[in-house]
């Protein structure tokens, strides 16, 4: 597995269900949602768009769901795309040129996006104008269009990779951190409301734990904690089943699943506990370097288990204790 629990079919409508509509239903994130308020608060008194957003931090922790907040706040339409999906200068000439006065316009994954489409970007988000070459060579000249005003919204897990440029044109950036227990708990019980799921507190509290401080992961944890539920025909969701689901997934009560454990585990067993470069542990654990940065290191980094350090990567005295495997101080 790439990543801590794979989606089913299901989940894709689930998690729209699940989705906070309002500010008041999102948990966590507090000062980036006051931020928010005082800013659409105060667009909506001059009746202009607001600046444009940049949202950045680890994939799972809210960048698409505030976004479409922000949108329905606003009372505004929101469209949206990929950066992936914008192959050429034209794809976003055409989405720039169909947006109404005050729509915004969501991009996900916005550091996939080509330096030429950041190009033709730059003038759309300062001066709401898109320059259009017709023709080639000696012959080619420039169209100035004129766009409506909109809000341009960017979410990106990498914001290492995008042009300083690109990044000055958004009036804001704020990065969503990790959550901390007690608000993922709140999250999952939000969740078991919504979806019928009688559930006890331990529960719970054991979802949280194993969640990576993750919303999305802590709802697809408990929706298949549910599923075992059901399967065995149980009143309701026991922190029993919740254990059973873990062990079925391969995750720890701390969140670590395989690959997770691979990558301490070469670190220490192989190379002493580090340091080690990034393409090394991916070349040792058949891994992409993108994904061990994206998807594994940021949560082993926060939980105090994995220190990047000029000369690589290193396994913590902590994740030594975790895995039950010695440290080099208590070998001597």
């Amino acid at each position: 597995m790439s990543s801590v629990v794979k989606s089913q079919p299901e989940d894709l409508i689930l998690d729209q269900t699940l989705r906070p509509l309002r500010f008041s239903e999102f948990i966590g994130q507090e000062k980036i949602k006051e931020n928010l308020k005082i800013m659409i608060g105060a667009a909506k008194v001059r009746k202009e768009p607001f600046e444009h957003i940049l949202l950045y931090g680890p994939s799972g922790l809210g960048k698409t769901t505030l976004a479409h907040i922000i949108a329905n706040e606003a009372g505004s339409n929101i469209k949206f795309t990929s950066g992936a999906a914008l192959e050429k200068a034209g794809d976003i000439a055409a989405i720039l040129t169909n947006l109404q006065e005050g729509e915004i316009f969501f991009i996900d994954e916005v550091h996939r996006l080509n330096k030429l489409i950041e190009e033709v970007l730059y003038p759309a988000m300062e001066n709401f104008k898109l320059d259009i070459v017709i023709g080639k060579g000696p012959s080619a000249k420039t169209i100035q269009i004129n766009l409506p005003r909109f809000t341009l919204i960017a979410a990106t897990t990498r914001i290492a990779l995008l042009s300083s440029p690109f990044r000055s044109r958004f009036g804001v950036h704020y990065r969503l951190d990790f959550y901390n227990h007690a608000n993922i708990e709140k999250i999952v019980e939000r969740s078991a409301r919504i979806l019928s799921i009688k559930a006890d507190q331990k529960a719970f509290e054991l979802i949280a734990g194993a969640s990576r401080y993750t919303p999305r992961i802590a709802n697809k944890l408990l929706k298949r904690s549910r599923d075992l539920a059901q399967i065995r025909k149980e009143g309701g969701l026991t922190a029993k089943t919740v254990k059973e689901t873990l062990e079925l997934l391969e995750i720890d009560p701390v969140g670590l699943e395989v690959t997770d454990r691979r990558i301490l585990e070469t670190i220490i067993n192989n190379f002493n506990g580090g340091p080690v470069g990034l393409r090394t542990i991916a070349a040792s654990i058949a891994e992409e370097e993108e994904t061990i940065q994206e998807v594994f290191e940021p949560y082993l980094m926060q939980i105090g288990f994995l220190a990047r350090t000029p000369k690589g990567r290193i396994a913590t005295k902590s994740a030594f204790e975790h895995l039950k495997l010695k440290h080099q101080s208590e070998l001597v």
